[in-house]
């Protein structure tokens, strides 16, 4: 942006009280420290929370949003900024001189130079970005099994890699996650004195807890918990009055809102008459009796099980707590999207004051400690969010859940409908997810998109990086606490966690000893590595966006026209996104929507979702080496790690189109097909070989699909087989891929067998 040009636009938008709520802060904080407020002030008081403060309130500013610097408005770039803030290695003499512009109230001209002086200062030389953030390689989770039987033989496999790395004897985890609640160590102390009291003690020194079984059998165990923990509980509402929480001990009950029906040992519910339900577990417990248990294939791996239920039914949840008990030694847990943290062991007969304070520390946790967003309210039974749009607030009621990933470790997606508070009759789509901080946000993609008036794909309303307490919410500082995870007795900075046992390093004989012969070879899907390639953590950062178009999942489609139609215009969105430049990476059967509602605003067919989405390289290849997308739709050339293209993109459509016609008899009414269902789980390579020997020969092909298409979409088998010689004959040139697709599509909507409402018998 030329000087000029930028100084027109600073004097058309001044600031004149925008900063001022910051300003109010800063003189507060002054007086709260006795010391004169100007800007000599800095040199005596935390940078960080100053500096995050203004930061925000300069993003606030619509200005922000028109000046550029380096491609991009400085509201993207003030955003990455104070996500580095939050870090503990920033330099913050990049922004003491925006800091002290700001405090000593200098001109507009200078408070935005000052904004530029600190972004060049805080931006590294223009490199192209590495590839492991362009395409990150795919991780299996559980939240990427699509018509999936859930097999239990097949999902713990995922599952084991779903859970992501999990660290343990983690220094300073009990100061973490437990040092804000208030006199806790007090009244740990004065309750456990209690429990070594009379003449008949609860406790004692030498013996440990009274009535613990020394055979640490499982049902002996939970009955001693019930009679301790109950207790404690009483004790603790004689020490505060805090809503009572409820015991879980019926180990041999399934509970509700699993798919695979899992039961849970142990865990401490939100109130003593909460329903037997994955969404009112709090804490979920693991019981082992035998010590050795306490191991990543062993307890740490079940008690991972149980934390994605509570993941998956609690949808405001950003972190799980959780405990292990093995034998007699604990271990607490915390789960959150980059995999799970522990606390050292302890031995509860010879700590009986750790094990009290864990107890009460469980009992007395406030909701946001718990893990629970306190970014999204409740007042009678309604959630909403609160949100500054355009510098003016907003209330956005939520009406419930439409999507939410069932993972542990990964982006986590959420997606919930909504509405303005204002406007009712207005439907907006809230999405949370958990991404690379490095990754361009989806949101300033969705601006842009909207923007350039780009057709049939969701148009952005509002984004946000979400912040808690004045920080980012991101997991290395926000949740974690910077917690080291460097210092865990397991920890290999080389490469991945293959621990078996706390302290102890497998010999490669026994590395991948858990998993069946047959699915050792998965190293082209291996569970993320924690270091990034410039040697720092990884992280992930809470963003939100809200868009302003929603559907229905394309196979919902009420005939075979509407499905085709809609896929048309989908591919007419991927083609408008792929002529300015972005490339969406992962063409899936939930990230493609249709919209049949004639009131209903929303484009007719459209694309979402583009947390995968990377700006092409016009200068060289347009994606990265790697494997990013839904495995059951990845074209076959990125499974074996070619660069992704605009091609790869047109070719998941394909397969989108096979599954559909496969997998669903009808709007909705899915099935499992175990032929395919094995595609959710199979390695890479051999993804790659099953599909391509579906799509090599022709008769093959239909053969294939005649055989497993359901009636309701057999009148589709000529027309998909049409669509496979276009994407995989190589015919023609390749920019025409899209035109001779949609022609295609179009065609079959003509047809009489296509067109008539019964489907074949």
């Amino acid at each position: 942006m030329a000087d000029q040009d930028r100084l027109e636009i600073i004097r058309n938008n001044p600031i004149g009280g925008g900063l001022e709520a910051f300003l109010a802060s800063f003189g507060s904080l002054c007086e709260s420290k006795n010391i004169p407020c100007w800007e000599g002030a800095l040199n005596q008081l935390k940078f960080q929370n100053i500096t995050i403060d203004l930061l925000l309130a300069l993003q606030h500013l619509r200005v922000s949003r028109l000046l550029l610097f380096t491609g991009k408005n400085l509201f993207s770039h003030l955003s990455s900024l104070n996500t580095a803030v939050d870090s503990e290695a920033f330099d913050y003499d990049r922004v003491k001189s925006l800091l002290r512009a700001v405090i000593a109230k200098e001109p507009d001209e200078k408070i935005w130079a000052q904004v530029y002086h600190a972004l060049t200062e805080s931006t590294p030389p223009s490199r192209p970005i590495a590839s492991h953030l362009k395409q990150t390689p795919l991780s299996r989770n559980m939240g990427s099994l699509v018509n999936s039987s859930e097999r239990r033989i097949d999902t713990d496999d995922v599952l084991k890699e779903d859970l992501g790395p999990m660290y343990v004897d983690i220094p300073g985890f009990y100061k973490a996650f437990f040092g804000r609640i208030p006199d806790l160590e007090r009244a740990s102390e004065a309750i456990f004195k209690m429990c070594r009291e009379g003449s008949d003690p609860l406790f004692r020194e030498r013996e440990g807890w009274t009535g613990w079984p020394r055979d640490a059998n499982e049902t002996s165990v939970l009955s001693w918990l019930e009679t301790i923990i109950t207790r404690l509980m009483q004790w603790a509402q004689n020490d505060r009055q805090t809503p009572e929480r409820g015991l879980w001990i019926e180990s041999n009950k399934p509970l509700e809102g699993s798919t695979a029906k899992r039961k849970l040992d142990v865990g401490i519910l939100r109130h003593p008459g909460a329903m037997t339900d994955w969404s009112q577990v709090l804490i979920p417990g693991e019981l082992k009796s035998n010590p050795k248990e306490d191991r990543q294939t062993g307890a740490w791996f079940d008690i991972g099980k149980y934390v994605r239920e509570v993941f998956f039914t609690q949808d405001t949840r950003r972190f799980v707590l959780a405990f292990t008990l093995c034998g007699s030694f604990m271990r607490v847990w915390e789960f959150d999207r980059l995999g799970g943290i522990a606390s050292t062991q302890f031995d509860i007969n010879k700590d009986g004051l750790q094990f009290v304070s864990m107890i009460l520390g469980f009992l007395w946790m406030e909701e946001k400690d718990l893990g629970f967003d306190p970014t999204i309210s409740t007042s009678n039974n309604v959630q909403y969010i609160d949100i500054i749009r355009d510098g003016t607030s907003e209330r956005i009621v939520i009406n419930g859940v439409v999507e939410r990933v069932r993972c542990i470790a990964g982006r986590a997606t959420t997606c919930w409908k909504a509405h303005p508070e204002s406007d009712p009759s207005t439907t907006v789509v809230i999405k949370d997810s958990w991404q690379y901080p490095e990754r361009d946000a989806e949101g300033e993609l969705l601006r842009e998109v909207t923007e350039k008036g780009i057709h049939n794909v969701a148009r952005h309303y509002y984004h946000e990086t979400i912040h808690i307490d004045g920080r980012v919410d991101n997991i290395q500082h926000g949740i974690r606490q910077g917690l080291d995870i460097t210092q865990a007795s397991n920890y290999q900075p080389q490469g991945w966690n293959t621990i078996s046992t706390a302290g102890q390093k497998r010999s490669s004989s026994q590395a991948g000893a858990h998993l069946p012969s047959s699915k050792r070879h998965r190293s082209e899907s291996p569970i993320k590595v924690d270091l990034a390639r410039n040697g720092t953590l990884q992280d992930r950062v809470h963003r939100r966006v809200i868009v302003c178009d929603y559907g229905r999942n394309i196979y919902e489609a009420s005939s075979r026209v509407a499905l085709l139609t809609a896929l048309e215009d989908c591919i007419e969105g991927h083609k408008s996104l792929h002529g300015v430049g972005i490339l969406h990476r992962d063409i899936s059967i939930n990230n493609l929507l249709i919209n049949e509602d004639k009131g209903n605003p929303s484009w007719p067919g459209f694309l979402i979702d583009l947390d995968l989405a990377i700006r092409e390289q016009r200068d060289g290849a347009s994606g990265a080496k790697g494997k990013t997308g839904t495995r059951a739709f990845m074209a076959i050339g990125v499974l074996r790690g070619h660069q992704h293209s605009f091609e790869h993109d047109l070719e998941s459509f394909f397969w989108v189109l096979f599954w559909i016609c496969i997998h669903y008899n009808g709007p909705d009414k899915k099935r499992v097909v175990p032929e395919f269902d094995k595609w959710n789980f199979v390695g890479m390579s051999e993804l790659a070989t099953l599909k391509r020997g579906t799509v090599a020969d022709e008769e093959d092909f239909i053969e294939i699909l005649t055989e497993n298409c359901t009636p309701y979409y057999e009148p589709l088998i000529p027309w998909l087989n049409r669509l496979r010689r276009i994407v995989f004959d190589k015919q023609g040139v390749k920019e025409t891929l899209y035109s001779r697709m949609q022609d295609v599509l179009r065609e079959a909507q003509k047809d009489e067998k296509v067109l008539s409402n019964a489907a074949s018998s």
